[in-house]
Parts: C-alpha cells; sequence; structure tokens
C-alpha cells in the first residue's frame, strides 16, 4: 500500500495565494475618479489659487530668482590699494609714507587724520597719569612699591610725586618717561585729507564657470592719471576720493576725522552668465561699520612709536593716531542656466498647482451645503463578502496566526449579492469579490399583500441599472 503524500500546511497555502495575489495586483492599474461640480464660487476660487500660485512660479521663482540657473557664491578675490595725497597739520606737512598705515596696499588700511604726539620718551621714573586706577597719593604711604598696574604705564617705585601740571600728586613709575596724558601734543591732518585719492585694484574669478574680470578697463592710454570715478560715466575709472567716500557712507567728514571709525566700501559682483561678459558689472556701496552710536567704543585710534638715539640714550615719539580705516568687502554670484535645477523647479510648480485642487476639495466636503451628497459621490466604499474564506485578508490572518477577520454586510443588497453567490458556486471554487456598496436607496420597491392562509410576505426591490449589474452573478465573477 502507497504511502499517503503528505498535505501542504494550510499556512503555507495561504502564503502562496498571498504572494500570489500580491504579484497579480501589481500590475495593475489605478486612476483618480473625477467628478465635475456644477459650482461657480468653488470654481472662482480653484482658478484664482491656481492663477496665484502660477504668477509666484513664474515671476518670482523664474524671473526674480532665476531659479532655473545653476549658481555659485563667494567668487575668489584680490585686491590692490594705493593712496595719494599730502596735507600739513600746525607744524609740518605730511606725505602719504607717514599717514596710511600699513603701506602695503591690501584690502584694510588707515589714514591718519588726527595725531596725539608725545615726544622725546626716555626710560626712566615720572608721576604715573592720573587716567590710572588708585595713581593719586597724599604720602609715600599710598604707594606700593614694586607694584604693577596692567592698566598703567609702569612699576611702582614706592614714592609720591608732584603731577606735571597743578598741585595734584601721584605715585612714581618707572617707564618711558614723561607719560602721554603728561606731554602730548594734538595736531590734526584732516585739512587736506577730503581730496586724498584712493586707488582699488580689483579682480574676481568664479571657478565653477571659469569666468574672471576686473574692475579696470583693458586700455593702454593711460586714463587712470585722469578720471574719478562716477557709476554713470566712469564706472570702471575705480579711483575715489576720500571725502566722497565718506559722504556716501552719511557721515561728516570734519567729525568723522576727529575722533576716527570704520568705513566699509562694498563691492559686489552679480553675473548672470547667460549674458555677455559686459553685462557683468560691478556695484560699489558705502557705510559706516563700526558702532557709532555707543560712547564707550565709538570712533577709531591706534598707537605707534618711532624710536631713534639722541647722546646714546635710546629716545622715543609715542603717537596716538585716529584716522578713518578703509575696509574693502567684495562679494557676489554667477548664475548659468542648467537643466537640472530648471527641471526641478518646473515639477515644483506643476507639483504646486494641485493645492487648488486640495483647497477646493476641503472647501466642498466641509463648508458646502451638501457636503454629505459629495462625499458619497468622491468616495466609493467596498465591502467584503460573507464568504471569505480564500480571500487575501484570510490568507494574511493564516500566515500571522490569527482568526479570520469577521464580515460585515453593508446593506439588504449585499445579502441579496450573497444569496446569488451561494447558489451560483461553492465556498472551495472561487470567492467572489468585494463590491461596491450601495451609495443611494434603491428607486422603486414593491411588496406583495400577504394573502390569508399563507403566512409567507415577499419582498423585491428593483435596484438602479448600476446596482443591477453588479447584482448579476456574471458581472460578479468578473469584478
Amino acid at each position: 500500500m502507497a504511502a499517503a503524500e503528505p498535505k501542504t500546511p494550510a499556512g503555507a497555502a495561504a502564503a502562496r495565494r498571498l504572494a500570489q495575489g500580491c504579484w497579480s495586483a501589481f500590475w495593475d492599474y489605478e486612476t483618480p475618479k473625477v467628478i465635475v461640480v456644477k459650482n461657480r464660487r468653488l470654481g472662482v476660487v480653484y482658478r484664482a489659487v491656481q492663477l496665484l500660485i502660477l504668477l509666484y512660479f513664474v515671476w518670482y521663482v523664474f524671473i526674480v530668482q532665476k531659479s532655473y540657473q545653476d549658481r555659485e557664491t563667494g567668487p575668489e578675490s584680490s585686491v590692490i590699494t594705493k593712496v595719494k595725497g599730502i596735507t600739513s597739520s600746525e607744524h609740518r606737512v605730511w606725505d602719504v609714507e607717514e599717514y596710511v598705515k600699513p603701506p602695503e596696499g591690501g584690502s584694510v588700511f588707515s589714514i591718519i587724520t588726527r595725531i596725539e604726539v608725545t615726544p622725546f620718551q626716555t626710560l626712566g621714573t615720572c608721576p604715573e597719569s592720573m587716567r590710572v586706577n588708585n595713581a593719586t597719593c597724599a604720602s609715600d604711604e599710598d604707594c606700593v612699591a614694586g607694584q604693577l598696574d596692567m592698566l598703567g604705564n609702569g612699576l611702582r617705585t614706592g614714592r609720591c610725586v608732584p603731577y606735571y601740571h597743578g598741585a595734584s600728586r601721584t605715585c612714581e613709575v618707572s617707564a618711558w618717561c614723561p607719560v602721554e596724558d603728561g606731554a602730548s601734543v594734538s595736531q590734526f591732518l584732516g585739512k587736506m585729507a577730503p581730496n586724498f585719492t584712493i586707488l582699488i585694484k580689483n579682480s574676481i574669478h568664479y571657478p565653477k564657470f571659469q569666468f574672471s574680470k576686473g574692475n579696470i578697463e583693458n586700455r593702454k592710454d593711460g586714463y587712470l592719471k585722469h578720471c574719478t570715478f562716477d557709476e554713470v560715466s566712469n564706472l570702471y575709472c575705480p579711483i575715489f576720493k576720500l571725502g566722497f567716500i565718506v559722504e556716501q557712507a552719511g557721515e561728516n567728514f570734519t567729525e568723522l576725522a576727529h575722533t576716527g571709525g570704520v568705513i566699509g566700501i562694498i563691492i559686489n559682483w552679480d553675473c548672470d552668465l547667460d549674458l555677455s561678459a559686459s553685462k557683468c558689472n560691478p556695484k560699489y556701496s558705502f557705510r559706516r561699520l563700526d558702532p557709532k552710536h555707543i560712547p564707550a567704543s565709538s570712533g577709531y585710534n591706534f598707537r605707534f612709536a618711532k624710536y631713534y638715539k639722541i647722546n646714546g640714550s635710546t629716545t622715543r615719539t609715542l603717537i596716538k593716531a585716529y584716522g578713518i580705516r578703509i575696509d574693502i568687502i567684495v562679494h557676489g554670484q554667477a548664475g548659468k542656466f542648467s537643466l537640472i535645477p530648471t527641471i526641478i523647479n518646473l515639477a515644483t510648480a506643476l507639483t504646486s498647482i494641485g493645492v487648488g485642487s486640495f483647497l477646493c476639495d476641503w472647501i466642498l466636503l466641509t463648508f458646502m451645503n451638501k457636503n454629505k451628497v459629495y462625499s458619497h459621490k468622491k468616495f466609493d466604499k467596498v465591502c467584503t463578502p460573507r464568504d471569505t474564506s480564500g480571500s487575501w485578508p484570510v490568507a494574511l490572518a493564516l500566515v500571522l496566526g490569527q482568526a479570520p477577520p469577521p464580515t460585515h454586510p453593508c446593506s439588504a443588497d449585499t445579502d441579496q449579492a450573497g444569496q446569488l453567490w451561494a447558489e451560483g458556486q461553492s465556498q472551495a471554487q472561487a470567492i467572489l469579490p468585494p463590491q461596491p456598496c450601495p451609495t443611494s436607496a434603491p428607486s422603486t420597491q414593491m411588496v406583495d399583500t400577504p394573502k390569508q392562509g399563507t403566512g409567507r410576505v415577499l419582498s423585491i426591490s428593483e435596484p438602479s441599472q448600476q446596482d443591477s449589474t453588479l447584482m448579476d452573478a456574471r458581472g460578479l465573477a468578473q469584478l
């Protein structure tokens, strides 16, 4: 007697049916349902939203922002400067070698406009400045020998001595004497400073697009010797007068020359490389960079000293300089057409137009008077028939080791479909797919009057043409 073949486990069979169902469903095509709503107000809202989105992308995204271009920011840049001019103070004439610090001609430099000079300083002992905390004294007991104040001028000797002028007394220090506050002389250099000229040579390079340009024209006639900057007529003559720079920054030159300050010259290179290179031009702007409205830190000054020997002893002249510091800042961006950002922004624009449909659907299903009718028309509800032993929910439940989900008939029409199914086919042969739930009651209903002695009532409902098609057994099998 031949051995019986082993039976395939129910879970494996259910898993096989589930895999076959998923593979078959993978090749299905789905399309949204389109419903046309004849409502003028809703249509106006829909088209208005679409128009606003279209204008935003066409005007702002593509025309203003030029989002169809590939961009590069922060060009490689070099700056060379040269200052020319002479001025005079109460005691002497000053040339460019003396009032420009540092003299190398970089993108940051200072033009001295006022100085406080302390001449003939030598190493020795002298009274401390009265500006130093705890420097005033009445006797030697108020001065500690060897004390070093980091904000002072030297090492205290322990003696209390008369000040440089007046009846005050301060502690004696070992330092460069006399100290700055005791013998400084102020000199103003700003009389001719507004006529100083500043040549700014700037060149930029965008490596991504291999594009280079400078702010000086390629000419051989020596035009730079007899021109000054003008935004309209002499854009490529980068020679600026110091007075013009301060005026464009909105400052008073005399006040700025006395207290000092920082002026920024901003050179902006915004280039559309889809156009010719002649359309890529520098734009200059000027503004003050330091906080002039804060008394504790307003102005700009620095100190330096000049050393020499007199009778074999080292002597120096200490200079506290107030001036106008110039910071040249170069920035910009370049753009050129590229297919990738164009496609990305076009796809974003087309996707954003769908916001109008979302908004109108929300209004339609929330605020309209017949929102329930619209909801029934827009959404189709699918019900599971009574016999679902071979359907994919049951197969999934078997694979997961759970009981089959219970069936919930949607209406009496579903019961009628189940009866037709039970009459036509058995449970083991085929499975009835889900039916769309009826969204409205049958148009007519006929009920036979019960006869005497029969004891039963016959109820017949006439479904609509669409529902009758779904109730036919062959139509159900095709679905």
